[in-house]
């Protein structure tokens, strides 16, 4: 038993001793072919080895590039969420900055309105709700009884009237503005003092931006288009001398004595926002004067 396994030893030994000799005969032939020009090995390695080598190296090469491009856009990508969130800040403030300037405009013109009518107690309104549709012709406004509103108060803005205060709450008010349908005005030309009515149209401001007067009686034709139009002095509700706006057209009536036409409002009734109340009623005002 001993004896056979000596053998199989010494057969284990001398394979691997044949096959260390192989290697190192492949390896010397190896070296030489490499070192030699068109020998056999080379053709092969031409052939074979090189072009997979190359497949190997493009493919390397590809996996580089992916990796830097994919990397590139997502730092392309982080850096496009950046500027996009300094452009929404950026429109905010903008927005902001417009919004304030509207808002100065409109105080510059509130006060500019207060000064030309100094001679009457005022108190500065926000508006706060309105009927639907584009046109501000009835609305509420956010001061009531208790900041010394009452009904028939004349409401301004803009360049000039705006309408009447029609009812009143403890913190708010309802206004009627002279574009609506059932508003009527006793109006004056403000350069011949000759009275007429003014009305309230909404699709005429549809249609437009006007609204209607009549009974204008202008024997001299002295009124003309462009004619200053203000509230008259024998109005019973409204207060004198505030102004509404300014002829549009103006034409002879079929019965040849009166004219009628269309006015443009002094006041952008599609965006108001402050108004200005004043606390001087005209029945009071008219006591005022008699005393």
């Amino acid at each position: 038993m001993k004896k056979k396994k000596n053998n199989k030893q010494r057969i284990s030994s001398g394979y691997i001793f044949f096959f260390a000799i192989c290697i190192f005969l492949v390896a010397i032939f190896t070296t030489t072919a490499v070192n030699s020009a068109n020998t056999p090995f080379n053709i092969l390695a031409d052939t074979i080895f090189t072009p997979f080598q190359n497949g190997i190296n493009k493919l390397g090469s590809g996996v580089y590039d992916f990796t830097a491009n994919f990397t590139a856009k997502k730092k392309l990508i982080a850096e496009n969420e950046e500027l996009q969130a300094q452009v929404d800040e950026l429109t905010i403030e903008n927005n902001e900055l417009v919004l304030q300037v509207y808002e100065l405009d409109t105080l510059k013109e509130l006060y500019e309105l207060d000064n030309e009518y100094s001679e009457y107690e005022k108190i500065g309104a926000y508006v706060i709700g309105k009927d639907t549709g584009n046109w501000f012709d009835t609305f509420t406004i956010n001061k009531g009884s208790a900041d010394g509103v009452s009904v028939d108060m004349n409401v301004i803005a803009g360049s000039g009237l705006v309408g009447i205060v029609t009812k009143v709450g403890l913190h708010n008010a309802t206004v009627r503005s002279i574009i609506d349908d059932t508003s009527s005005v006793s109006a004056m030309v403000l350069n011949t003092s000759d009275n007429f009515i003014v009305s309230g149209s909404l699709s005429s401001m549809d249609e437009s931006g006007v609204i209607n007067f009549t009974n204008l009686k202008d024997t001299d034709d002295e009124v003309t288009e462009g004619a200053a139009i203000t509230t008259s002095f024998i109005s019973d509700k409204y207060l004198p001398g505030l102004l509404i706006g300014y002829i549009n057209e103006i034409s002879l009536d079929a019965n040849k004595l009166t004219k009628s036409g269309t006015i443009t409002p002094c006041v952008d009734f599609e965006h108001l926002q402050e108004v200005l109340v004043i606390l001087d009623l005209k029945e009071d005002s008219e006591v005022t004067e008699e005393e």
